[in-house]
Order: C-alpha cells, then structure tokens, then sequence
C-alpha cells in the first residue's frame, strides 16, 4: 500500500502490546488493558497529533478476540493508516477478519514518502518466542531489492537482540542472524523496531538503528533476570524518519491520572 506524505518527514506512533480484552472492565495483573490503552493514545493525540501512521507491533489482544471489538472502537474511525503484526498472543486468521477495513492493514509494506514500511510476522502458533519463516525472510529481500525507496524501517513483535533481563532470552526471536543476514545486505534499512519485551531498547547495530519499545499495559522489569513486573507506567514511541536516512525517537511514558 502507497501512502503519500507532503512533509519532508514521516510521523509515526507505534503502540505495542496493548493486551486488550474482550471487556474493558476486565483486568490483566491488576489492571484494564483497555483503559490503559484509552489513556495511551488520548495522550498521544493529545501531544503529539497528527500523525501520518500508527504501528501496532503485537500482542493487540490478551488470548482474547473480543479484543479487536475494542481496538476498532477505539481507531475504526481514523484517518490515517494503521499498520498492523501479529505477536505471541494474537490469532492472526481472526486479526484478519476483524481487522480487515480501513484504516487497518495487517502486515505487508507501505511506502511513506521516501521510506518502506516491512511488517514481519515472527509469530510462533502456540509459542512464546519468535521465528521468521523463510516465506518471510523471502518477502524482507524482495521489498527490500525493489530499489523504489530511498530508507526502509523494518517493524517485527520479537526483540532481535539480547534484552535487559536474561528470561526473555527464551522467547526472543530465535532466528535473529536469519534476519540481520538480509538486512546487512542493504544499506537503505535504517531502522528496526519490535515490542515483546515490555522494556525499552536503544541500540545501534552498523548503522541501523535497534529500538525496543514498552507495552500501552503493564511493563517487565529491566533489573530482574526473573520474570517480574515494573513500577513504570504505560509507554509508546513516537518515531521522526526524516528525509535524509535518520531516525528521530524517544519512548514517552504516560503519567498516571492526577
């Protein structure tokens, strides 16, 4: 999908791990994902509208289809593209069905501007951790061998560096040098950008940029090698690809209601 930007630069919001439930008055570890969510993006629209496109990098729902009932509710009606991939705990047949109008797409690639989009599906049927089929892996190369773009971002669910905490090495992508193979092939990828985690991540990796981004819910801590739960309150990314190749991003951190 083409998607035609009149700015020297594209404005991007990526959400991830939103969990959402069927209900909004359901909890996940003490809280409503739903609400969470709905606080998340009044702030981001709040500080940061317009946008050119919203990434979604999975986990949209909890286990719990009834989740997309509210994801439409709450962005059905936007006017800008919203781009989506599956994480562990999403059903990728029923994100396709009840995500499959405008203003959703489901994986694929997207020009914006002078940038491609790459969505890659690194979700396991069944399994925490994340592999990149070689379908997938085959899509990566041919979108990227176009030559159409001038800087392409890769968006995927599964972190493909090591975390801050060593338990989520067990279910990280498992493939990652599959990955970066493709990827050191083509100096126009600028970025990478995933969730999964609950934590945020900054790194550089021969001159692409490595971004791991914090859940709109509950976040893991980064001091603990044991599966434990942070005191830091829902998160998202704004990301700036400027027309020269870099990518401008900070994680924002939404207060509680005073």
């Amino acid at each position: 999908m083409d998607f035609n930007v009149s700015q020297h630069s594209v404005q991007l919001i990526q959400f991830t791990d939103l969990h959402l439930l069927g209900c909004a008055t359901d909890t996940m570890r003490g809280h409503s994902p739903v609400h969470s969510f709905e606080r998340v993006l009044a702030h981001a629209a709040r500080e940061h509208a317009p946008w050119d496109a919203l990434l979604l990098t999975g986990d949209l729902v909890n286990d719990d289809i009834g989740g997309y009932h509210q994801l439409t509710r709450l962005l059905g009606e936007l006017p800008t593209p919203v781009y989506c991939i599956p994480g562990n705990h999403d059903s990728l047949p029923d994100m396709r069905e009840m995500l499959s109008q405008a203003p959703f797409q489901i994986g694929g690639s997207a020009h914006l501007g002078g940038w491609l989009l790459v969505m890659l599906n690194s979700q396991v049927e069944g399994q925490a951790e994340g592999w990149l089929s070689a379908n997938e892996l085959a899509r990566l190369e041919e979108a990227l061998s176009t030559q159409t773009h001038e800087h392409a971002l890769i968006t995927l669910h599964h972190h493909p560096i090591r975390a801050s905490s060593a338990w989520l090495g067990d279910v990280a992508l498992k493939n990652a040098a599959d990955l970066f193979k493709v990827l050191d092939r083509y100096p126009t990828v600028r970025g990478v950008v995933w969730g999964h985690t609950h934590q945020q991540a900054d790194a550089q990796r021969q001159g692409v940029h490595l971004l791991g981004t914090p859940s709109t819910c509950v976040q893991f801590d980064p001091a603990s090698d044991r599966f434990a739960i942070d005191h830091r309150p829902p998160a998202y990314r704004r990301i700036t690809l400027q027309a020269d190749g870099a990518i401008a991003t900070h994680v924002v951190w939404v207060p509680e209601p005073t």
